[in-house]
């Protein structure tokens, strides 16, 4: 079996060299190629960088203090004493590329979050550090910048939506700190929702080799613009697999925009409750396309139900373009700032209408004061476009540690069902629910994890 496999290799080799690579004109097609590659490695590397962080973790430091401790310690599922906290400086590295002339650097978040210090390493050389200007966790988008009396090389942006399947590109950026390297690959899918890295994901998959290091390098097309920031891998082993993930630059732009401005991100909802269109749902509504996004809940006072959106109402366009999956429009209707105007249209009732909504800010759909209760409580929830087909309770975005939820058991992932045992809804319900619960210096809870619901009752500090 052994001599067969080399065999027909060899047989396929010889019928390369017999045939079309042998000819003139894929060879010449070749090294075509080779050239195009060349000459966008020529052009982008230089404004690649590489970014170096230095931080301090805080981790939790396990201890016995008596000869009984040590004994009981030594005992089958026995749970260690925390005796407080210990600092470790940490440094780590990443990628990077410059934007612009005057020295602005998109990165992942992941690469500078809680840093110290970030220096930057640019192609040829030369070393700088870097302020942070601001980071946004649930997209994983960060921008840095450095300064110098000369103008910086940079990239130019391209049109990630313009992007097809199959097409050419490139990733540049630091692999286990290897600089300036570069690799090629194809667009592999697009709109990818589902990996589980990012609240508000809708990422580029590629097989252009993407190994830790290249973390916030910038994916080229074939042309040499940025048509994605390198984020993340699919692996087994913790190197390359053959499937890496890239944020989209249509996606960071705004983010950018934003974070220069204001240092921080502002997102918009529609206040509706979504979720995907299946072959099913499509007929039983009457639909003959395939796509859109089917609405199922609308809350009071949303921008939906300003706009005169209901329950049962399909969307098929954001913006003029089709709307395939419930990740990608979430993302698009949270990127546009609050207060701006989207048009949408809606399948109903057998026809197709044009609707226009003006967003809002996620914080508007709580009431004042909602943002301290909840850090008292130590608990984020998630934003109504977030929550895909639930039609009641809230779900727990995030616990803080050592809070009042985490004390009680509650995590990420979970619903609150009910306060006090009154059912909740939506946020603004929970919110007011959880103030007069709040007076008494503790609440009751009904919490659904799964298909199993249970009763906590968490203590608030006064």
């Amino acid at each position: 079996m052994r001599s067969m496999k080399i065999i027909l290799a060899g047989a396929v080799v010889a019928a390369c060299l017999s045939g079309g690579l042998a000819q003139g004109k894929d060879i010449s097609a070749l090294q075509q190629t080779g050239n195009t590659f060349s000459e966008i490695a020529e052009k982008a590397l230089p404004a690649v960088v590489f970014i170096d962080v230095e931080s301090t973790v805080e981790v939790p430091v396990h201890g016995y203090s008596s000869p009984l401790d040590e004994f009981f310690r030594r005992q089958p599922y026995a749970v260690p004493r925390d005796q407080g906290t210990r600092k470790y400086h940490q440094q780590g590295q990443g990628s990077g590329f410059i934007i612009s002339r005057d020295g602005y650097i998109l990165t992942n978040n992941h690469v500078v979050q809680d840093a110290e210090r970030i220096k930057v390493t640019l192609g040829d050389g030369r070393t700088f550090d870097a302020e942070l200007v601001g980071t946004d966790p649930k997209t994983e988008v960060a921008l840095i910048r450095v300064q110098d009396d000369d103008d910086f090389p940079y990239l130019e942006l391209g049109d990630s939506d313009a992007l097809k399947v199959g097409e050419w590109v490139l990733a540049a950026g630091n692999p286990f700190g290897l600089s300036q390297t570069i690799t090629a690959g194809i667009v592999s899918a697009k709109e990818r929702s589902e990996v589980g890295i990012t609240e508000y994901a809708n990422f580029i998959q590629t097989d252009a080799a993407i190994n830790p290091g290249n973390s916030g390098g910038p994916l080229l097309n074939i042309h040499g613009e940025v048509i994605g920031i390198n984020t993340a891998i699919y692996s087994q082993t913790g190197g390359y697999m053959g499937i890496g993930f890239a944020i989209p630059i249509n996606q960071a732009i705004p983010i950018k925009d934003q974070l220069i401005e204001y240092g921080s991100v502002r997102r918009s909802v529609l206040g509706v409750y979504i979720q995907d269109v299946d072959e099913e749902l499509a007929e039983s509504f009457g639909l003959n396309e395939s796509g859109g996004i089917l609405i199922s809940q609308v809350m009071d006072g949303s921008s939906a139900d300003e706009a005169g959106l209901k329950s049962g109402d399909i969307v098929v366009q954001l913006g003029g373009e089709a709307v395939h999956k419930l990740g990608s429009f979430r993302s698009k209707v949270a990127a546009v700032p609050p207060g701006s105007t989207v048009a949408l249209k809606v399948f109903r009732d057998g026809q197709y209408l044009d609707v226009t909504a003006i967003t809002k800010a996620m914080e508007a759909d709580m009431p004042d004061g909602a943002a301290n209760l909840l850090g008292k409580v130590g608990i984020k929830l998630k934003d109504p476009d977030a929550q895909p087909g639930r039609r009641e309770g809230v779900e727990i975005a995030e616990v803080f540690p050592d809070s009042p939820a985490w004390r009680a058991g509650l995590r990420a992932g979970q619903a609150i069902l009910a306060v006090n045992r009154m059912a909740v809804d939506d946020k603004e319900e929970f919110v007011e629910l959880l103030e007069n619960a709040a007076k008494r210096g503790q609440v009751l809870l009904l919490v659904s994890e799964g298909r199993r619901a249970r009763y906590v009752v968490v203590r608030i500090d006064p």
